[in-house]
């Protein structure tokens, strides 16, 4: 029989661990990735990562270099 996939799980780290990580997502702009998934003695383990959104100007930044890739594909398809 196969587990239950959508069960809950347990969040395996000390309670000052668990309440830092709460505080900085709750932030604006912070969120938790999983980084990597493996499995250690019966067990599968996950390694977490907080990260930061990207700031306007890099948004912008990267639409603008995004444009001219498809600008330039364009050109060469002509």
């Amino acid at each position: 029989m196969n587990h239950e996939p959508m069960r809950p799980r347990k969040l395996l780290l000390h309670r000052k661990q668990i309440a830092s990580l709460i505080g900085k997502v709750r932030q604006k702009g912070y969120t938790l990735i999983p980084l990597r998934v493996y499995f250690a003695r019966n067990r599968a383990k996950v390694e977490i990562g907080l990260g930061r959104g990207k700031r306007q100007y890099d948004k912008r930044q990267a639409i603008a270099e995004r444009d001219a890739k498809r600008e330039i594909e364009r050109a060469t398809r002509r």
